[in-house]
């Protein structure tokens, strides 16, 4: 943007982050092919993929039935898992959903404007999007691959009950939620929650790192546990005997094929 192209501090960041993106290659992560400067103007070139993004799918299609949200969440936490070292912005805005129902994460922390859902700390650097940040990142403490769990954690909830657990009229209310606010568990807003799976939320959202699953290795074999967990015993069992509706389908129709986009 040419505001920036006098921003030398951003230039840097620019170029630096767009580098060490450019050297990560996952089926679940957007490859970065180049970074240039042509004249004044600094750019990437990057994959081009078809479809949209999660945060439009969740705006037109509601709550996701929770096979769904299994499985995205899944390979959001595999691109993680994979770029474990390069802490990222994980919010349903920086992951793109393919025809075929893959997600790919398309930010890397590249620096970016500064808009009304981000706070920035006192030195100006971006620390995140509001809505999605983790706890310790609203205090500008020491920010870890726990801190994406926990960003994961809000998009799964988002995914499941078609909202974010905390919302307000500015950024800081919103951030002081993080740190303060009890979340509503999902199933208290919509039906057909396993409680398995509300339960791996709530723990990839917790207050405290400790708590919150170690890796993002971790949270895939909870999901994993929960899905074989499902196809052994049905659904019926699974959500402890309910049977409940979301986004008028049954949750109770069985496993979801990778490629169901629509």
């Amino acid at each position: 943007k040419p505001q920036f192209i006098n921003d030398h501090k951003f230039i840097d960041s620019f170029r630096r982050e767009s580098q060490a993106a450019a050297s990560l290659s996952h089926p679940n992560i957007v490859n970065i092919y180049d970074v240039g400067r042509e004249g004044n103007i600094h750019y990437i070139v990057m994959e081009l993929i078809e479809g949209k993004t999660l945060s439009d799918y969740i705006h037109e299609q509601g709550p996701m039935a929770y096979p769904k949200v299994i499985i995205l969440s899944k390979q959001i936490a595999a691109a993680l898992s994979f770029a474990h070292k390069n802490h990222r912005d994980v919010k349903p805005h920086n992951i793109m959903i393919t025809p075929s129902g893959t997600a790919k994460i398309t930010d890397f922390g590249i620096a970016k404007a500064v808009n009304a859902a981000t706070i920035v700390d006192n030195t100006e650097g971006i620390i995140g999007s509001v809505h999605y940040f983790s706890p310790e990142q609203a205090r500008g403490g020491y920010v870890d691959e726990k801190s994406d769990i926990y960003s994961l954690g809000i998009v799964m909830y988002e995914m499941l009950t078609g909202r974010v657990p905390f919302d307000g009229d500015n950024p800081v209310n919103i951030a002081l939620m993080h740190i303060n606010g009890e979340m509503v568990p999902p199933s208290k807003l919509v039906d057909g929650v396993p409680p398995a799976l509300e339960h791996i939320i709530m723990k990839c959202t917790d207050k405290y790192p400790v708590n919150r699953f170690t890796s993002a290795d971790e949270l895939i074999e909870a999901l994993n546990n929960l899905e074989f967990v499902g196809s052994v015993v049905g659904d019926s069992v699974l959500m402890g005997g309910a049977t409940g509706t979301m986004n008028g389908v049954r949750n109770g129709r069985g496993p979801i094929a990778e490629t169901d986009y629509d």
